[in-house]
């Protein structure tokens, strides 16, 4: 299957690496190969791929699948703190829980439905529309949960739902992220592994590590793919003026 691209960008990679040289002496005109170990720095292309709708299936499956594995441990989801808070006399009320309920449903559909239909290569000009159509509904709608947990917002980070959604943005990380270096013919997976399960491991692995240049990767293909998923940028042109945005201090 063709290599699909949703954002590329590049970054030095510092790497050591054996040089020879040879000294001549004078006296005997005897020649030494003398071997050193030098630090050079080498470009590397970071691309991430447009996940294929299978792709998006699985990825939807693992954010059920830690929702469901979060709830069985006893961590409420927001729709539950929501109607927890307002059963016990808190800042919401009974309805207010049922709408937000609702509201979280609603951004949930929104969001699977414009991620389908942008992966879609060649659009027509209704499917345009609608993507445009969804961007606003979802503002929308996000607008309206920002109001509603401004007040408990530390509460809900830690709710099922926040982790399944960083659950769901770590597989987007780990399948989505390709490199390709100077002999690469073509890119590939950056996080070794067939699986997610298997790729998960070299993903801590390089979190272990900690190199400057896994650091840097990490660091940008998270905020591209964040960008992407709430639906803010979906070419290169919008993800380079968030960024722009983001380092200038304006968002």
């Amino acid at each position: 299957m063709a290599f699909k691209e949703l954002y590329s960008f590049s970054l030095d990679e510092e790497k050591e690496v054996e040089k020879k040289s040879t000294r001549k002496n004078k006296k005997t005109g005897e020649e030494t190969t003398i071997t050193k170990k030098v630090k050079e720095k080498s470009p590397v292309h970071i691309k991430l791929k447009r996940p294929s709708r299978r792709e998006l299936e699985e990825a939807e499956l693992e954010y059920s699948v830690e929702m469901s594995r979060c709830v069985k441990k006893g961590i409420l989801t927001k729709a539950m703190l929501y109607k927890k808070y307002s059963d016990t006399g808190g800042v919401w009320s009974e309805d207010d829980a049922e709408d937000y309920g609702k509201l979280y449903k609603e951004i949930f559909d929104i969001q699977n439905e414009y991620v389908r239909l942008e992966s879609v290569d060649k659009k027509t000009d209704k499917q345009k529309e609608k993507l445009e159509s969804l961007k606003e509904n979802l503002a929308k709608t996000k607008r309206k949960i920002v109001d509603a947990e401004s007040s408990m917002q530390s509460l809900f980070d830690h709710t099922a739902d926040t982790k399944a959604q960083n659950r769901l943005l770590l597989w987007y990380t780990i399948m989505l992220t390709h490199i390709q270096r100077e002999d690469d013919e073509e890119p590939i997976a950056y996080f070794k592994g067939e699986e997610f399960d298997e790729k998960i491991e070299d993903y801590y692995s390089k979190e272990d590590e900690a190199s400057d240049f896994y650091g840097a990767v990490i660091k940008k293909v998270t905020t591209v793919l964040a960008f992407w998923f709430f639906n803010q940028a979906s070419t290169p042109k919008e993800f380079n003026k968030l960024i722009e945005d983001l380092e200038k201090g304006e968002l």
